[in-house]
């Protein structure tokens, strides 16, 4: 069984229905929940059926087949400040998603756990942020552990740089269908852009046939409104991910400025797992649950080293070493910096007091902010 976590749409044959879209009406708490999610919202208008395949980017030379997105490794000076303010990853930040998906034609609870790691790897050239992503379907079995790897672009653009994907079985590993850029004709894709708009062109959201990972996305709606256990959301962008050899099966994912995502929904007559999560926690971890994650990681790592020695081999260990995270260009940013040092990751960040031995490795002369890791401490902690 493979279901899909929030950060992004994942390899594998989603499929059926109407989008669930959730208005903040008034007389409903946002802790008035079922399953982790406010009670089933209304269903509105589905997307418009899957465009063809014109409905691309012009290619782009570089680009690779079937990717319309050159993904030039010279364009990332800062890769692990990822301060889109639509996909924000700051090292000790973890999000937790629950509601329903549907296995072997039953209706089961689903959480998912995703947390931003202090760790980086190394990949096609570019240095990723590392997240730890966790599926428990039902909710007191693991479904799936997951290595995701992403970085940003001189532009402000987040790329999906590959996935390390353990799914299991009754407890035992079943598979883990791993992509990674550059590695068997696979090519990093885009998981959010800078500035998305409406009626931009599709993009790839990474191009991995040898794993069957395919999927685009498209930005549905801009300006949404939305309700989930962790509160409500204006000016929410909704993301329409799919794959264009299914043309009737969409998946919706619902962000909100500052947080990431905060809902996922469905739509398409071919969606038969029907998932829906809302976001019901946002946690700033602590320095012994962050080092409890990064073991983890760590693990699962050393792992893939032995499942994935075609892919997964081929590429340098992870490091634990000088993490840039959010930067200040936003209060946001600041904030979710600030909130990473007082909860003694070691990191200093504008007015927050640097600890001894801390170097500051950025300001953006906006705001003067500065975030950045001691690599002493780093490697202490890892």
């Amino acid at each position: 069984m493979k279901a899909v976590t929030p950060l992004l749409r994942k390899v594998t044959a989603l499929a059926p229905v109407l989008l669930l879209v959730s208005a903040c009406t008034s007389g409903v708490p946002p802790s008035a929940s079922v399953a982790g999610v406010v009670a089933t919202p209304r269903p509105t208008n589905a997307p418009l059926p899957t465009p063809p395949s014109t409905d691309v980017s012009p290619p782009v030379p570089g680009a690779s087949p079937g990717v319309s997105e050159a993904f030039s490794r010279d364009r990332f000076t800062h890769p692990t400040t990822i301060d889109n303010e639509w996909f924000a990853l700051a090292p000790g930040t973890q999000l937790v998603w629950q509601g329903k998906i549907n296995v072997d034609e039953e209706r089961l609870d689903h959480r998912v756990i995703a947390t931003v790691t202090d760790l980086t790897k190394t990949i096609d050239g570019v240095r990723t942020v590392v997240v730890y992503e966790q599926d428990f379907t039902p909710l007191d079995e693991r479904a799936e552990a997951e290595l995701s790897f992403f970085a940003q672009d001189d532009d402000g653009t987040v790329w999906l740089i590959g996935e390390y994907p353990e799914e299991y079985d009754n407890g035992k590993l079943a598979e883990a269908p791993t992509w990674l850029s550059g590695v068997k004709g696979s090519v990093a894709g885009i998981a959010m852009v800078a500035s998305p708009q409406v009626r931009q062109a599709s993009y790839s959201q990474g191009w991995a046939p040898s794993v069957g990972f395919t999927d685009r996305a498209r930005v549905f709606e801009m300006g949404s409104k939305t309700c989930v256990r962790s509160g409500c959301y204006g000016d929410v962008l909704i993301m329409d991910e799919f794959n264009p050899d299914e043309p009737d099966a969409h998946q919706l994912k619902y962000y909100a400025r500052g947080v990431g995502v905060v809902r996922v929904g469905y739509a398409g007559a071919l969606e038969d797992t029907q998932e829906v999560l809302g976001l019901i926690k946002i946690t700033h971890l602590s320095p012994a649950a962050m080092a409890k994650v990064r073991a983890e990681a760590i693990k699962l790592e050393k792992h893939a080293y032995q499942v994935s020695r075609d892919v997964y081999a081929l590429t340098p260990a992870i490091s634990s070493a000088q993490v840039l995270i959010s930067a200040g260009r936003s209060s946001s940013d600041r904030s979710s910096c600030s909130r990473a040092a007082s909860a003694g990751l070691a990191y200093g960040c504008g007015s927050v007091p640097a600890r001894r031995g801390l170097r500051k490795t950025r300001t953006w002369p906006s705001t003067g902010a500065v975030c950045s890791v001691d690599p002493a401490a780093a490697r202490a902690s890892s």
